[in-house]
């Protein structure tokens, strides 16, 4: 029994990247030794383990083959005769198919180094064109390593152009496909991950409510990160990508924006998000902001149960860098609306139905004084 460390681990380190999570190639072993060991196993079928203390992932040394349609059609034969470099050999990258021993000493059977130090994303062998979640998963690649040099190698870019061109990412789940742009909104890559994307005519797969996707798109996209990291705006990560998610999508239309949700059944968050952004860029185009108007718009977007969303929409304003005095009037605006209350109005005599005529009548009023 031996043991590798593998993917993601070497191949950062090697290169000065954060290293994240490490991950464990097991050569010669069985399921029962591995269980005898304390070793949790994950899942029925598939031979990756939890380390006992650390929790971090071991996997029995496996090759596998096409047995169906999609990236979820494999048979796994993880006997304990498979060697190491039959495990890397099914890997998708050969940046990724670059092995550790216990001494330090590196197995890089397909030349993954020469790729690194060259900036190449370069596939492996003939199997990567068996998964196309592959195809998501380079992109997401040159997306996150893009700030260092990385491209697609031309042969795996063709590659990948073929594999979209039969029809493989339509076997993708949407579920599936959400979990690659979640990985890039939280390193803040999505929209260079689009630009992979339109580049291989993959949109309508991935993305079918954006037609195309351009370079002056990407531009603004790098200049809101830009912005965010030398103003050193204290945005929270989980804002953050919210904020880069809405302004991606910005071009998206409402009733797209609905197929969006239905289809790739985004959290809640990042819909509503862009509901509302949307729904102030209209506002902002209209460019009328009489009290009344205002206060519908503070009504559509339920600023009083729902104050959260008005804040969120704040900052998604201050990340793409708009409307910066229009955004600070409304939030002078929605304070003064929000300080009417029901008690105020009720003693000023207002009873039953008539106290949402009252509160709305009050909180005019109140905006109409903030904006004199």
């Amino acid at each position: 029994m031996k043991v590798y460390l593998v993917g993601g681990a070497v191949r950062d380190a090697l290169i000065n990247y954060p290293v994240v999570e490490h991950d464990y190639v097991v050569v010669g072993s069985t399921p029962d030794e591995m269980l005898s060991l304390g070793y949790k196993q994950v899942g029925k079928d598939f031979p990756v383990f939890l380390h006992p203390k650390s929790k971090d992932e071991y996997a029995l040394a496996r090759k596998e083959r096409k047995s169906g349609h999609g990236y979820t059609g494999f048979i796994c034969d993880f006997d304990p005769t498979v060697t190491l470099e039959e495990d890397l050999y099914r890997r998708d990258l050969t940046i990724n198919a670059i092995a550790q021993d216990e001494n330090g000493k590196l197995v890089d059977p397909y030349n993954g180094q020469a790729d690194l130090n060259n900036r190449l994303l370069r596939h492996v062998g003939p199997a990567f064109s068996e998964d196309p979640l592959r195809i998501l998963r380079v992109a997401r690649f040159a997306a996150r390593y893009y700030h260092l040099g990385f491209i697609i190698a031309p042969e795996t870019l063709l590659l990948m152009k073929d594999m979209v061109a039969n029809g493989e990412l339509k076997t993708l789940t949407k579920e599936r496909i959400w979990l690659e742009i979640e990985k890039c909104l939280k390193t803040s890559t999505f929209h260079l991950f689009l630009e992979v994307i339109n580049d291989i005519n993959a949109l309508a797969d991935v993305l079918p409510i954006l037609p195309s996707w351009s370079n002056l798109e990407t531009q603004k996209i790098a200049s809101a990160n830009k912005f965010v990291a030398t103003k050193e705006m204290a945005i929270d990560s989980d804002t953050l990508q919210v904020c880069h998610f809405c302004l991606c999508l910005e071009a998206c239309s409402h009733e797209d924006l609905k197929h969006l949700e239905q289809t790739l059944k985004i959290p809640s968050t990042f819909a509503n998000s862009l509901r509302d952004f949307k729904l102030l860029n209209n506002f902002l185009n209209e460019k009328d902001f009489s009290p009344e108007n205002i206060l519908k718009f503070f009504n559509l977007i339920d600023l009083w149960r729902r104050p959260e969303r008005f804040n969120l929409l704040l900052e998604i304003l201050k990340y793409a860098q708009c409307q910066q005095d229009i955004a600070q009037t409304l939030q002078n605006c929605a304070m003064a609306s929000q300080a009417v209350t029901a008690q105020q109005v009720i003693a000023l005599g207002y009873q039953g139905a008539a106290i949402k005529l009252g509160l709305q009548t009050a909180r005019i009023a109140a905006i109409e004084k903030t904006l004199s």
